[in-house]
């Protein structure tokens, strides 16, 4: 079993970039309410000493990308699941982060991305960047979702780039959405004129 593997199903599921996620504190996150606040992001630099650059990685703490990235997210059945079960798995209290190490200090983003390549190479799945979770997210939601009744449920482009924190929908239209038209067959059966 990999360490947090239910940190994947929450980004398919909310659209969260990895320093959004990787900057997660518990008490961003109202289970009640099923929302989780993005209110700052992780990022890998270099290590310095003043102004001289060190060897290795650390850890910085910020704002997150952009202003629009700032937001709150809606949280599906399955993404309230998966912050359960990180719970579970660890818990240092709520000003901690959710995907922490078993410190309880921030996750490093390569990290997180290495225990990625190794879930996928398991399952003998081509080898995506972490950022491909996020693409997906916003694909589903533009191109929908069939109903029982043969109604197709989708956000529009500025809904979902809303949720994915993005300026425009523009952004969300040109590098995140592949349009999938074949959920479009039959779609004006009962449009007869």
């Amino acid at each position: 079993m990999y360490q947090q593997s239910a940190a994947y199903i929450l980004m398919l599921n909310t659209g969260l970039r990895t320093g959004e996620l990787l900057g997660l504190l518990n008490s961003d996150i109202d289970l009640e309410n099923r929302v989780l606040h993005i209110n700052q992001a992780v990022k890998e630099v270099q290590k310095r000493d003043g102004v001289e650059f060190e060897s290795g990685r650390e850890i910085e703490v910020g704002k997150p990308k952009t202003a629009t990235s700032k937001r709150t997210v809606p949280l599906n059945n399955t993404a309230v699941e998966a912050i359960k079960e990180l719970r579970a798995e660890f818990y240092f209290g709520e000003d901690s982060p959710l995907v922490c190490d078993s410190k309880g200090n921030y996750t490093k983003p390569s990290n997180l991305r290495k225990r990625y390549y190794r879930i996928l190479e398991a399952a003998g799945i081509e080898q995506k960047g972490l950022h491909s979770l996020r693409h997906t997210f916003a694909t589903n939601l533009v191109n929908g979702v069939k109903q029982p009744d043969g109604t197709i449920k989708c956000l529009t482009p500025r809904q979902a780039g809303d949720l994915l924190g993005h300026s425009t929908s523009q952004i969300t239209e040109m590098y995140y959405v592949k349009r999938d038209n074949s959920r479009l067959v039959g779609i004006t059966d009962s449009f007869e004129f």
